[in-house]
């Protein structure tokens, strides 16, 4: 991982860009196997403030979501309140998870 500021792929050197590969398709087989997913959405955006560098999101498609929460619109969940969010519990212990199916 480069330790400057990187906020656009096409900045990553062959050297840093190479492991992401890897990275994203053991990242979403852990995902798949701990969350019972059908399917993992890998997205980069880097444009929000405070998050303008490099970094994935890898998200959980799963079974009961319906047409109008599939794609991009997934994100529509972070508009939900917290109180139907997954509990910070279980986002702990899924993280760890996900950590060990890598």
């Amino acid at each position: 991982m480069p330790i400057r500021h990187v906020t656009a792929l096409e900045d990553l050197t062959p050297e840093e860009a190479a492991p992401l590969g890897e990275l994203i398709y053991k990242a979403s087989l852990a995902l798949r196997k701990v969350t019972g997913c059908l399917k993992v959405y890998v997205m980069f955006f880097a444009e929000s403030e405070g998050f303008q560098h490099v970094h994935f999101h890898l998200v959980p498609r799963m079974e009961n979501f319906t047409d109008e929460q599939r794609g991009p619109n997934v994100f529509t969940f972070l508009k939900h309140p917290e109180s139907d969010w997954v509990p910070l519990e279980e986002r702990d212990r899924l993280a760890a998870a996900i950590r060990g199916a890598m």
